[in-house]
């Protein structure tokens, strides 16, 4: 036994389990803290500033009133929400599942993802995902012991978008890649893959005996293309895991309403590793959400036109102001580059673009894992009310003086 006054040699063990020591604080919080401390409009966090339907909201308070949802729901998610998600994939998509087996609700799309990649990934397995990617994949691949493998994304000056270089793609598989997370419309670059690259994909995927997980969450939000789910593609529905969420599509994204479809072996398995993190949630918001993927062609058309809209108004006033912009395809987030305006540091910009105009934004290079790749780019959210993107243009335009 040492005596009683011997030096303590121990080493103290960090708190944070080692996996998840490379993620702190969002980017989110610190910039929303930001917009609230300075009074800038807040463009960085991509959540939309007016609620959806009325029709569907009220039906979320009238599962409420009737008691329907207030106690723990099935699961799966409840039948009536099941039976909505697969009549939408065959509605939009022509793809066929059966609500008992091949469809499961989540708390978002998030939550999907997070089981998805717990659910299907071995420790040192590797996970291919399309760099600049949402944050949480990262998280979820350290999570679950998975190694992540970014094959960048790249800004055609000449386009005017962002495109996947298919032979990048080929060469990150190994023999230790289990799965390919793919995120179309993607964020944050507003790409929407396309036919010829998809078709790649699949190729590959089956090629290579991989999984693929797609988040498709911005799947109504498409200007001038369209969205095609890879499960459609020969091959792939027995490989493929599709996630979507309420969230983006009827901007309640507080109900945090979302759902994997897959062939049946594959939902059991995301089943799995779901029950054990959420168990159920959202049960009243299931029911509005039933009835919201019911409504009319005319809302989903109509949603796409305003967007549209949207994205047009911002993305001119950002290039008045000395951006160059990259128009996007889909999604709600517009990326551009700071260098014509003498910055080369997204951190510093963005840190300094509140007191400076009034406006906050986001640094792509926290979606990178070569943070290189993403310094001076910079990513805007244009899901607000016009007279507030008309405001921010105004802020902005000091920019160019």
């Amino acid at each position: 036994m040492a005596p009683i006054d011997a030096p303590d040699t121990r080493t103290e063990r960090p708190l944070l389990n080692r996996r998840l020591a490379e993620f702190g604080t969002t980017i989110f919080a610190e910039m929303s803290a930001l917009a609230a401390r300075t009074g800038a409009i807040n463009l960085g966090q991509g959540f939309p500033d007016t609620d959806g339907p009325d029709s569907v909201r009220e039906a979320a308070v009238r599962a409420l009133r009737e008691g329907r949802g207030n106690q723990y729901p099935p699961g799966p998610g409840v039948p009536e929400l099941r039976t909505a998600i697969a009549e939408h994939q065959r509605r939009w998509y022509g793809l066929p599942y059966d609500p008992d087996t091949e469809v499961l609700v989540t708390a978002g799309a998030t939550e999907a993802i997070a089981a998805s990649l717990l659910a299907l990934l071995e420790p040192g397995d590797e996970v291919i995902a399309l760099e600049p990617y949402y944050d949480s994949y990262a998280a979820c691949v350290a999570m679950a012991g998975g190694t992540r493998v970014p094959v960048t994304l790249r800004p055609d000056a000449a386009t005017g978008m962002y495109h996947l270089d298919v032979d990048e793609l080929r060469a990150a598989v190994t023999d230790r890649t289990r799965l390919i997370l793919l995120n179309t419309p993607h964020n944050p670059t507003g790409t929407v893959l396309t036919r010829e690259e998809l078709t790649a994909v699949a190729e590959l995927a089956c090629e290579r005996d991989l999984i693929v997980v797609t988040d498709e969450v911005y799947e109504h939000l498409v200007y001038g293309t369209e969205h095609i789910p890879l499960a459609s593609l020969p091959g792939m529905r027995e490989r493929t895991v599709t996630i979507s969420s309420a969230g983006k599509t009827f901007s309640f994204t507080g109900w945090k309403v979302g759902w994997v479809t897959a062939a049946p072996p594959l939902v059991a398995a995301v089943r799995s590793a779901k029950q054990y993190l959420t168990f159920v949630s959202a049960g009243p918001f299931q029911y509005a959400v039933a009835e919201a993927l019911r409504l009319p062609d005319s809302y989903f058309h109509a949603l796409r036109r305003d967007h549209h809209a949207r994205r047009d108004l911002l993305a001119d006033g950002l290039r008045n102001a000395g951006f160059t912009v990259y128009r996007p395809a889909g999604t709600y987030f517009i990326t551009t580059d700071i260098r014509p305006l003498g910055h080369t540091d997204g951190f510093a910009f963005c840190r300094a673009l509140p007191e400076r105009c009034g406006v906050v934004a986001i640094p792509n290079a926290v979606f990178y894992d070569h943070r290189e790749q993403g310094a001076p780019f910079v990513r805007f959210a244009f899901c607000k009310r016009a007279a507030v993107l008309e405001e921010a243009v105004d802020r902005l335009k000091s920019l160019a003086g």
